[in-house]
């Protein structure tokens, strides 16, 4: 961490030197051991070091950013020179800054060093798993990592953090076969700290497994109804990082594009819902700990019990709007859970559809969606019914929220976020010949 601290103190005394106003650094070095199989093969098996540096510099109210990937001296003066010269030629805007000094901490945490051998027996563990329990499968691609870390953030008005993690991670994209019969693609990921974790028991895992052989039995889906549309978790996650792009993020806010520009204290989804952002939870492995603008990263509500509690802007963006910055840059969330488990969740629902993968674009100023429901299946008469294709599913995203059927019980917990299943109304449901 030494070697750090000095490599950050050196840019910033030769970012002043060279005529910065303003100056913040993020140094870090480490190491991914990985594992890979790709068409339920091993296919690699590797070490990776890096080291590199992040470099903002605000001079004469403009900025200059630039990245490098070695911190030898003759990169790192290369590195000045060259954001320096990028602020020069940059527009002038006075909401460019840098985080102000609050607290310095140091943070420590996770699994530092990779236990390789107890890694590798719970990966081909979860392979051997997969084709006992459902010879179906076929991994198409499996990235299993370790990861550690360490980084130093040090600014010119005094900010220094540290921080050293280190985490496992298994990514799996599947898909089923039967003779001629094959099915689209899904995934799952998990975090984890313990190297002899048996994956395939993590939450969710199996049940994305059972259905996608259910998929195997998919038929294209005619006609058009308007009814209730059932978020996997995966999705929701998927969908309410749409939301928050579109109507909190700092885009749609400085363009005033947001359909909740004006809505910051008032009432923007049913009462039953609270999206948060949880970095700190003990859920999140190796959440984290320092916000991309330098400060450091808490939990925060962005709504809390239907009401919009705040943006999710950076800090130059809420210079920009007159706003609070977020407390966290990260993507870590949670919706807090209903009271009914799954099946209850569904078993009062005429005529809907379970998405579990979405595919669409970002939502018009207005809100309106449409997209395909992949991976998905029909649910009639209080059951979930047939895997079907060639879905689409469109609406509002803003009306949406404000028609939230209910909210499961069920949570899985991936190493990221904490999400459970979610049913809304008045979503339209068609084939893709009828849009």
């Amino acid at each position: 961490m030494e070697k750090l601290k000095k490599a950050a103190q050196y840019m910033l005394d030769a970012l002043q030197a060279a005529g910065a106003d303003d100056a913040q650094v993020s140094c870090s070095e480490g190491k991914t051991e990985e594992f890979n199989v790709d068409a339920g093969e091993f296919s690699l098996i590797r070490s990776v070091f890096n080291s590199g540096a992040a470099i903002k510099v605000i001079k004469d109210h403009r900025k200059g950013t630039v990245v490098l990937n070695q911190l030898d001296k003759e990169a790192v003066d290369a590195a000045v020179n060259e954001v320096i010269a990028a602020a020069d030629s940059g527009a002038p805007d006075e909401a460019f800054c840098i985080a102000a000094k609050e607290e310095n901490l140091a943070f420590k945490e996770g699994s530092l060093v990779c236990d390789k051998a107890a890694f590798f027996d719970s990966v081909i563990k979860l392979t051997e798993d997969i084709a006992r329990d459902y010879p179906q499968i076929m991994i198409e691609q499996l990235i299993a990592t370790h990861s550690y870390g360490k980084r130093v953030l040090a600014n010119t008005n005094g900010v220094l953090f540290t921080e050293e993690d280190g985490s496992y991670n298994v990514s799996v994209m599947y898909s089923a076969h039967d003779g001629e019969a094959a099915t689209s693609f899904n995934y799952f990921d998990f975090d984890f700290l313990d190297p002899r974790t048996d994956i395939l028991s993590l939450d969710g895992a199996r049940t994305m497994l059972e259905r996608a052989v259910a998929e195997l039995e998919t038929r294209p889906f005619t006609g058009k109804f308007v009814g209730t549309a059932v978020f996997s978790p995966a999705c929701l996650g998927d969908l309410l990082g749409i939301v928050t792009g579109s109507f909190t993020g700092d885009l749609a806010l400085i363009e005033g594009t947001s359909v909740w520009k004006d809505k910051l204290g008032q009432k923007v989804a049913d009462e039953r819902l609270t999206l948060s952002v949880i970095p700190r939870d003990p859920r999140i492995v190796c959440g984290e700990r320092i916000t991309a603008d330098g400060y450091k990263a808490e939990n925060f509500d962005i709504i809390k019990d239907g009401v919009l509690n705040s943006f999710c802007l950076s800090e130059y963006a809420a210079r920009k709007t007159g706003n609070a910055r977020s407390k966290s840059t990260s993507g870590s969330i949670a919706v807090k859970p209903g009271d009914k488990p799954f099946n209850e969740l569904i078993a009062d629902i005429e005529k809907g559809i379970l998405v579990c993968r979405f595919s669409g674009g970002e939502p018009a100023n207005n809100g309106d969606f449409s997209g395909v429901a992949k991976n998905s299946f029909l649910i009639e008469n209080g059951k979930v019914t047939g895997p079907v294709s060639e879905t689409m599913i469109s609406g509002n995203m803003a009306e949406m929220l404000f028609h939230l059927r209910g909210i499961s019980a069920d949570v899985v917990c991936d190493g990221s976020s904490a999400l459970p299943y979610a049913a809304f109304d008045g979503v339209t449901v068609s084939g893709a010949a009828e849009e």
